[in-house]
């Protein structure tokens, strides 16, 4: 079997098993880099190249900065400050957009999400609106920032350092902002003027106005009938998902229950209400404490607190932020809450001192959706870490110093000035995207030298050959659109990276356009949930169905690809 073929087939393979979800992207990277060490596509001393990648270097030392950026409280002060009190809902959400695409083109896009997402919740509130009328276009409007600068997203580092190394030189920091601008304009006027209404909020607003669902734990303080105690849960509009009994679930629930059981409750009520009109305990004392406020937050990727029990809230808060509550995805599992591990996007309810939630929300990567709290600004950190963050970008621009170099010195600066604790330096590495990275690059080389891109790229230069380079562009852009649905955008750049260059040469068209074109397609994840972790960060507080995603980005699309397609046939043209 001829190189090519092996190639096409490991990528074949590791494209049917990125898009079962069966497998950690991750693993499956892994998996391809082996098959191809195996085959003899990747020489061993080859194998861990990736590592040392300037690519990979940069995005996670971007990630290390971003995340000192956030802590310091200045981004959160500026989505607030920017953003008017007291101003039409039309224009907030505009500004909100605005604003949080600003912060994702410079930092990670999760993050900006996480500084804004309090502040969409806010707008819709003032607006009179359901959260969905924000949340998805926030999501949006964080990936459309990212395709504006070099460290907006890893996919754009990739196609740098591909770029780098076919054709001699790597993108500058703005190369991609023309069009990336461009693109970001257009796509927030759409999402701000016409693409929020055609979400299905009319028909959902009743839903979105109550009180969300919440699953939580009541203690039965003596021996009582079941039917008995189901009967009065349900008059206060609640009801039994599980009985516990010795930290275990009761199946079949017995028919009576003795002092000390505790009930899985479902309710849309707080259980300080429930408890009382139930006749049962809760384990939290007293609703009205002075001081202390209830909130409901998401847990967002990269926060530590993943794999961890409910408990861990508690302990690493210090004892100032407890959870009283979950969202109602656990009642499938019914099962005690103690023995529940986090999960990126699950739903909790955390009580506690209102400035000790808002700390914690913002070390633990907790996205806040229903109550707003100015995040306290430490001045000297703030001033500090932006400049660093903006003596890095000064140096890339003016001096012409790599990204790998110039963000791994930023973010040494940040460790030594402890502008982020020691233990933020690790863990605010998505260090699943680096394994990724590290694993798909080679295997991406192996595609290009084994003559499989070529190939590729012959059959894609005949279909194209002979349209009008708007249409080439566009269907390039489209391409690529379409593989990140189910591929990691990091994996879609890696693999048409390459193959963008060779079917430019083909047609005879610049590289960059070409290139260009790629970058926004791998980052325009606007049709599902799935497509990009932001989008779906946003499903469970928006309250959107799988195809709300569809109605609202499918329009967003067509205007990206014309967009990108008009604008770098106008530039490299």
């Amino acid at each position: 079997m001829s190189p090519a073929i092996t190639s096409a087939l490991i990528l074949a393979g590791a494209l049917v098993l990125f898009v079962s979800e069966r497998v950690r992207h991750d693993l499956v990277a892994v998996l391809a880099l082996l098959a191809c060490i195996a085959t003899g596509l990747t020489p061993v001393s080859e194998a861990f190249a990736g590592l040392s990648d300037p690519a990979v270097i940069a995005v996670a030392a971007v990630l290390v900065v971003g995340r000192a950026v956030e802590l310091s409280g200045i981004a959160g002060r500026i989505a607030q400050a920017t953003i008017p009190a007291r101003a039409p809902f039309h224009l907030r959400l505009s500004m909100l957009l605005v604003v949080a695409a600003a912060l994702s083109a410079f930092m990670n896009n999760i993050a900006a999400l996480v500084i804004t997402m309090p502040v969409a919740a806010e707008v819709a509130r003032a607006g009179r609106r359901p959260p969905a009328a924000t949340l998805m276009p926030l999501a949006f409007a964080t990936i459309l920032g990212g395709m504006t600068t070099l460290i907006g997203t890893p996919a754009n580092l990739i196609l740098s350092s591909v770029r780098e190394e076919r054709l001699g030189a790597p993108f500058g920091f703005f190369t991609m902002a023309p069009v990336g601008v461009a693109v970001a304009v257009v796509g927030l006027a759409y999402l701000a003027q016409l693409g929020w209404r055609l979400l299905p909020i009319r028909r959902a607003a009743h839903r979105e106005r109550s009180a969300p669902w919440r699953v939580f734990e009541l203690t039965v303080p003596a021996a009582r009938e079941l039917d008995g105690l189901a009967a009065s849960l349900r008059a206060v509009q609640a009801r039994i998902v599980a009985v516990l009994r010795d930290g275990a679930s009761l199946d079949p629930r017995p028919a009576a229950l003795e002092a000390g059981d505790r009930v899985l409750t479902l309710a849309r009520r707080n259980q300080w209400t429930v408890a009382r009109r139930a006749g049962l305990a809760s384990a939290f004392g007293d609703l009205d404490v002075p001081g202390v406020v209830t909130a409901q937050v998401v847990v967002a990727n990269g926060s530590f607190l993943v794999g961890l029990s409910h408990e861990a809230v508690r302990i690493r808060s210090g004892g100032r932020v407890a959870v009283v509550a979950v969202g109602p995805a656990i009642a499938r599992a019914r099962q005690p809450l103690a023995s529940a591990r986090l999960a990126v996007g699950d739903q909790l309810f955390v009580r506690g001192p209102a400035d000790a939630i808002a700390a914690f929300a913002r070390e633990a990567r907790l996205l806040e959706i229903d109550r707003l709290d100015i995040v306290p600004l430490a001045s000297r950190r703030a001033a500090l870490t932006l400049g660093i963050f903006a003596l890095a970008i000064a140096s890339i621009v003016i001096a012409g110093v790599s990204p790998a170099l110039a963000f791994f010195a930023a973010a040494v600066c940040a460790a030594m000035l402890r502008l982020l604790p020691a233990k933020e330096v690790y863990t605010s590495i998505d260090w699943s995207v680096v394994v990724l990275l590290a694993a798909m690059l080679p295997v991406g080389r192996s595609f290009e030298t084994s003559g499989a891109a070529a190939m590729a790229a012959d059959l894609l230069g005949h279909g194209l050959a002979g349209w009008p380079l708007p249409v080439v562009l566009g269907a390039l852009c489209a391409l690529t659109m379409l593989l990140s649905i189910f591929l990691n955008n990091v994996a879609t750049a890696v693999i048409m990276g390459p193959l963008a260059i060779d079917a430019a040469r083909l047609l005879g068209i610049n590289a960059d356009g070409a290139l260009l074109a790629v970058l926004i397609g791998a980052s325009s994840d606007f049709l599902t949930p799935i497509g990009h972790q932001n989008n779906l960060l946003v499903m469970g507080p928006g309250g959107y169905r799988f195809t709300d995603y569809g109605r609202m980005g499918a329009p967003l699309v067509v205007l990206v690809v014309g967009t990108a397609a008009l604008v770098l046939s106008a530039l490299y043209g």
